[in-house]
């Protein structure tokens, strides 16, 4: 019985996430493609996206981490039926969000010098000095854009952020192939080429976003009011949300980052495999992320309308679809772990490599998908502190210690690096249901 209420939540699930999944499936692509237009360039034009996205990608975590906060906020709002507070939560929001974009901007700009100490070639050091510096500034109209999209995405209008993303992306293509080749009339600018397209899809993202959401009659009331001052009280409840999110992205993202380094060690055929098995993982990925967002979204509304026993019974739901989802996954890449490396490469011993991390990629992607639903579940419920100590314990103090000591080459190499990732979040997809679980039942004591 149980069972089939949970199935009965499925579509309403899927319905909100699709349009989160889609749009970041689109952004998984956009970047494969970049690659792969870079890479008729050459290597070092290859190299030098790779090391200035890696600062990049830590700025975004941060920044995504802050405009998350603002989700579960807009829903408990619309849940009371308390429209002026979510007004009010979506254009601090905005101010915050604007502030991060400046400040990442900055930051990056004034510690890209920091990259000729990573012991890195100088001659992919200098190229990635002006890529850098479009990228970075690429930031701001991006983090405001991800406030709009989290404040759609708390009034369950999660469709309109997707058009604007895929519009988006198209247009970073093709820009992509006119700037960085030198097509029709436009420059050959190479590298710098992928960072103007990057700017510009970004702003433009970001126009169309906002048109369409003022093109709605029901959100102008959100719009025709502006704050004249920061609401003190809602810009520190954004604060204390959203500081521990970023932190939770940054560790999760940290540990990644560490398994690349770790695999550069054992030689460039398992720093290959690395990369192809990590991104197609990324690619299955999206799904658990949509379906986050939805556990974020719809726990918060149920907390404000303060329907816990709803609320308990909606979290579950998801948890379960995405332990289905995840399942199906982990069968595709056990039984075509020889053949998904293929569209990749040629390379008999980096397929060799590459197939053994797919079977214990196939099994860390359902912890994976559960601890990153259960965490939205969390956000719902604004409890963030106690996840975040927890995603640090699980990937830190636990995973990567596994990974470090028996990923050296004369122990279990590769495999014994991404055993700690499969350490790593099976703990804190446990200890994270634990958590929901405790603070769940507090919920429904006090109903």
């Amino acid at each position: 019985m149980m069972l089939a209420t949970y199935i009965s939540e499925f579509p309403k699930n899927f319905k909100l996430a699709f349009p989160i999944m889609l749009g970041q499936l689109g952004h998984v692509l956009v970047g494969l493609v970049d690659n792969i237009m870079v890479g008729h360039l050459g290597a070092v034009p290859l190299a030098t996206i790779s090391l200035g996205n890696t600062l990049v990608f830590f700025a975004l975590f941060i920044g995504i981490g802050f405009s998350f906060a603002i989700t579960p906020l807009v829903a408990e709002a619309e849940g009371e039926q308390n429209f002026n507070r979510g007004r009010k939560v979506f254009q601090n929001g905005v101010v915050m969000c604007s502030l991060n974009g400046v400040i990442l901007f900055v930051l990056i700009y004034f510690t890209k010098p920091i990259l000729f100490y990573l012991n890195q070639p100088p001659s992919v050091v200098e190229v990635a000095f002006p890529y850098l510096n479009i990228v970075a500034f690429s930031l701001i109209p991006l983090m405001v854009f991800q406030a709009f999209k989290q404040f759609a995405d708390g009034l369950s209008l999660t469709k309109y952020a997707m058009y604007a993303t895929l519009i988006a992306n198209v247009l970073n293509i093709v820009l992509n192939y006119f700037l960085i080749y030198g097509i029709w009339i436009f420059p050959r600018l190479e590298i710098e080429g992928v960072a103007i397209s990057t700017l510009i899809s970004r702003i433009v993202m970001l126009v169309l976003l906002i048109f369409i959401l003022k093109s709605r009659a029901t959100l102008k009331p959100y719009f025709s009011k502006l704050i004249q001052k920061v609401d003190v009280f809602i810009f520190k409840k954004l604060l204390s949300l959203g500081f521990p999110t970023a932190l939770q992205m940054l560790f999760e993202g940290g540990i990644f980052t560490a398994t690349v380094i770790l695999a550069g060690t054992l030689g460039a055929e398992v720093q290959v495999a690395n990369q192809i098995a990590l991104n197609l993982a990324s690619m299955t990925f999206v799904v658990a992320v949509g379906l986050g967002v939805t556990a974020t979204i719809r726990v918060a509304n149920q907390k404000g309308k303060k329907q816990f026993f709803d609320m308990k019974h909606i979290a579950n739901s998801i948890f379960f679809q995405i332990l289905l989802i995840e399942i199906v996954f982990a069968v595709i890449f056990i039984v075509f772990r020889n053949v998904l490396p293929e569209f990749y490469i040629q390379d008999e011993e980096v397929i060799r490599f590459a197939a053994n991390l797919l079977i214990i990629a196939a099994l860390f992607q359902i912890s994976d998908g559960l601890q990153v639903g259960i965490l939205g579940a969390l956000r719902g419920l604004q409890d963030v502190i106690v996840p975040t100590f927890i995603c640090f314990v699980a990937y830190w103090l636990i995973g990567f210690p596994v990974s470090y000591y028996f990923g050296q080459d004369q122990r279990l190499g590769e495999s014994g690096i991404w055993l700690g990732l499969l350490t790593g979040l099976s703990a804190s997809a446990l200890m994270l249901y634990v958590r929901f679980y405790i603070v769940v039942r507090r919920h429904l004591k006090k109903s």
